[in-house]
């Protein structure tokens, strides 16, 4: 009798075990199942030779991303997310985690290593600002090939540098100069972008929706830049929206930031510039009319950047009820 209670006591135990083993606890539900390197080729170019067009006498450059496959079968939605002045950091990696988690594989880009660098932000202009639009180009292509995506379920999502290339690779000039993937993104997710530059034709923007989140009292981007392109966007007709947070500053997202934020001490910042495109794909500084540099008045040292866990917590809710939508989840 005893031994027939102890066999069967085994027996629950042991099925038990397997169903443990078969079925991963929720809380591993932002593991990946599988994580891919991918190296490729793009171009490092000044921002001039974007503007027109011309890849005559770019740098071939080979860049690496990480492609973390959520679990799930099958053809799977996706969001390439693309770093700051810094590389890729603790916001990233937190938004990682959060998208694995709902079942969205994530592509990082790394648009540093491959350069040489491992930041800019001391030295904007050792980097052309829209190197990354054409990195964040060829990233799709690679995706929307792969046989784990949904080709028409991929997100573009950036912060602060890569923000602003997320929200300017919305632009239809753009993607007809240097988008050869044949695949659009879903939707263009920006965190802190700058918006100090206005671009030839940069309302004329894809059919798709755009989201920015931003800080009242960021003084790396301001938002107020930001506002008016909102503003003339949705007079061309676009669906955009901005969210803004009262109490956060630039980068408030990244969970190793400081809090309270502190100066990024040498970082450079043009929250005093106002830029525009001119002839030829020359950006010109409006209060010189001369071409820009970042030797100009207006660029500005040590903004503020720190960690804000309420406005990280009401952005997690927004984008993820966004992407719930947009990706059909």
């Amino acid at each position: 009798m005893l031994h027939r209670l102890l066999t069967g006591l085994l027996a629950v135990m042991l099925a038990a075990c397997g169903a443990t083993a078969q079925t991963p606890p929720a809380a591993n539900r932002d593991l990946p199942a599988r994580v891919e390197l991918h190296p490729y080729q793009t171009l490092t170019l000044p921002d001039q030779q974007f503007l027109v067009g011309n890849r005559e006498g770019a740098m071939p450059t080979v860049l690496a991303g990480e492609f973390s496959i959520a679990q799930g079968a099958g053809r799977l939605p996706v969001v390439v997310l693309m770093h700051g002045s810094g590389g890729v950091g603790g916001n990233v990696q937190y938004w990682r985690r959060q998208l694995n988690g709902m079942g969205i594989s994530t592509f990082i880009i790394d648009g540093m290593t491959g350069r040489g660098f491992t930041g800019v932000g001391s030295n904007q202009a050792s980097l052309g600002r829209l190197n990354f639009i054409l990195d964040i180009y060829q990233a799709l292509d690679i995706l929307a090939k792969h046989p784990r995506v949904d080709p028409n379920r991929i997100v573009l999502m950036g912060f602060s540098r890569g923000g602003q290339g997320a929200l300017y690779a919305s632009l239809e000039r753009f993607h007809r100069m240097w988008n050869r993937s044949g695949a659009q993104f879903a939707a263009y997710i920006a965190f802190y972008p700058d918006c100090a530059t206005t671009y030839r034709d940069d309302t004329a923007v894809v059919r798709r929706p755009i989201r920015i989140f931003h800080g009242t009292p960021d003084n790396y981007n301001p938002v107020a830049t930001c506002k008016d392109f909102v503003a003339r966007l949705r007079e061309a007709g676009a669906d955009v929206q901005l969210t803004e947070y009262p109490n956060a500053a630039h980068g408030f997202d990244n969970p190793l930031g400081a809090n309270p934020p502190v100066a990024a001490a040498t970082d450079q910042s043009v929250r005093e510039c106002r830029i525009r495109e001119g002839d030829g794909g020359v950006l010109v500084n409006q209060a010189t009319s001369a071409a820009f540099t970042y030797r100009d008045e207006c660029v500005r040292i040590g903004p503020s950047v720190g960690y804000d866990a309420e406005a990280t917590r009401a952005a997690t809710v927004a984008v993820t009820e966004f992407l719930r939508s947009t990706l059909r989840l």
